[in-house]
């Protein structure tokens, strides 16, 4: 036995942080961008009924008709962002400041495809991520792009109701097509779909379809993750036809499941939360339905429309690698309800160990490591972790500045588990830190629960002067980048 034990992160580790066009790009009527699913979520109150209202994204068709023929009476902060359309370079040298290796952003496919329908891309939209990744280029900063992260084209759920449409899968190869004929050379590590299992939470939110003009949401769940399978695998396989050198992974929402008691049920329940997580990246990796989701579907009367080709082009299109975000744990127990409030961001059931945050989300850096061992355990492929981050209140004080212990608390007691996952035999390829830029909240619409390195002036109203302050945690990611991990303060 020749290895030695890997005991600092990697020279090439790629460290930065991620953000999503629909967050803070804004310009959303500019320069021949269509509507997007997200330009519909409109401004609620988060705190209605006394608690925060996660994932008030999910729109139905009736509140859709509302938002378009009367939009002048809510507010949709997505549509604004934070204007990363005509600030990305001031942002960029910020990013620089840091010593980031990498940027996390995605592509609008309305600011492509303004339709989806159209035969040939919008040129404007193509020439803005050109002058975005130039600028990248010129700090050496890799750009990791995500092709679909929780948008797609309005006129595609008004016409289809989203990805429960086998349309969709030529529409999507399409747009993959045109972004990497035209950045080949430009970008070498891209993500297909964002949190591709999130879609049985919110399906508006990861499908674009709309619930109430379907039978059965849970099948119809699992039928747009079978087109976006589909369209994930013939984007993979265009890829490396297209770019041979590059990388291309999947992503899920690691949710890392513990059992409340030693009892067998809660034992079992925990495996089957697991199984439902692990399944997004079953396909994509393995490139087959895993034995486990017959058995589910069956029990569950979720009947999938597939095609005989269908095994053909998943087996021909797994991925490089696995990207994936955490957040927290969750606990499971055998309960009626245990299949209903799986990897809900609002589960009844609380961990007595852990403590929250101001969003009542439990705080478990263990929970990752544990995240990290199982999924390189069970597929051997690099890892990618893409969305790590802590939402909270931040205030700027009268001389301009952030002071923001709290998310280096978070973020530091992170490093120290994936430091611990690294030296276990785990191969990371790198973090990047969610909201590195303040930007809207994609579940609540919210400005105010901010996750950045900077603080960006504007209210969830939209006022502000969007002036960026430094944090103090800036200058402490800052250090930790140029220290390749080594120094994370006292």
């Amino acid at each position: 036995m020749n290895q030695s034990l890997q005991t600092t992160f990697p020279k090439d580790f790629l460290w930065g942080g991620a953000t999503a066009a629909n967050q803070i790009e804004g310009a959303y009527d500019k320069d021949g961008k269509g509507l997007s699913t997200s330009d519909m979520a409109a401004y609620k109150d988060p705190y209605a009924g006394g608690k925060v209202d996660n994932f008030t994204f999910n729109v139905n068709s009736v509140e859709l008709e509302e938002y378009l023929n009367h939009p002048d009476k809510y507010l949709f902060p997505k549509r604004w962002g934070i204007d990363f359309y005509h600030r990305y370079k001031e942002d960029i040298a910020l990013f620089a400041e840091m010593g980031y290796k990498v940027f996390r952003l995605s592509i609008s496919w309305a600011r492509i495809f303004p339709t989806g329908l159209e035969d040939k891309p919008n040129e404007a939209g193509l020439a803005f991520y050109d002058k975005v990744f130039d600028e990248l280029a010129k700090y050496d900063i890799e750009p990791l792009v995500t092709m679909s992260h929780y948008e797609m084209p309005l006129t595609l759920t008004q016409k289809y109701n989203g990805w429960v449409s086998r349309e969709l899968i030529g529409l999507f190869e399409k747009f993959a097509r045109v972004l990497f004929e035209r950045y080949k050379d430009k970008v070498k590590y891209w993500i297909t779909f964002n949190e591709m299992n999130m879609n049985l939470n919110s399906i508006y939110t990861g499908a674009g379809v709309l619930a109430d003009k379907v039978d059965n949401v849970e099948e119809a769940a699992y039928q747009a993750s079978h087109h976006q399978f589909l369209a994930s695998a013939l984007a993979v396989k265009a890829a490396r036809e297209i770019m041979p050198e590059a990388h291309i992974g999947c992503m899920i929402n690691q949710i890392e499941s513990y059992a409340r008691t030693t009892k067998p049920e809660d034992q079992l329940q925990a495996l089957k939360a697991d199984q439902i997580n692990m399944f997004y990246p079953d396909v994509q990796v393995r490139g087959k339905y895993p034995n486990y989701m017959v058995r589910y579907f069956a029990e569950n009367d979720i009947n999938l429309e597939t095609k005989p080709e269908d095994a053909k082009i998943l087996a021909e299109g797994t991925v490089d690698f696995i990207a994936f975000s955490y957040y927290m744990s969750h606990v499971t127990e055998a309960r009626p309800d245990a299949a209903k409030i799986a990897g809900s961001f609002d589960s009844p059931i609380k961990n007595e160990y852990l403590e929250l945050s101001q969003w009542d989300w439990p705080i478990d850096p263990i929970g990752l490591r544990i995240s990290l061992n199982k999924l390189y355990d069970r597929y051997q492929k690099p890892l990618f972790l893409v969305e790590n981050g802590l939402g909270a209140r931040d205030e700027l004080t009268e001389d301009g500045k952030i002071h923001d212990p709290y998310r280096i608390d978070y973020i530091k007691k992170h490093i120290i588990e994936m430091k611990e996952a690294i030296q276990d035999g785990v191969e990371l390829m790198g973090y990047t830190t969610w909201g590195c830029i303040d930007l809207i909240s994609c579940g609540t619409s919210q400005m105010s629960k901010r996750y950045g390195f900077i603080y960006v002036d504007q209210d969830d109203k939209g006022n502000g002067s969007l002036e960026r302050y430094r944090k103090d945690s800036f200058y402490w990611y800052k250090d930790v980048i140029a220290s390749n991990g080594e120094n994370l303060g006292e």
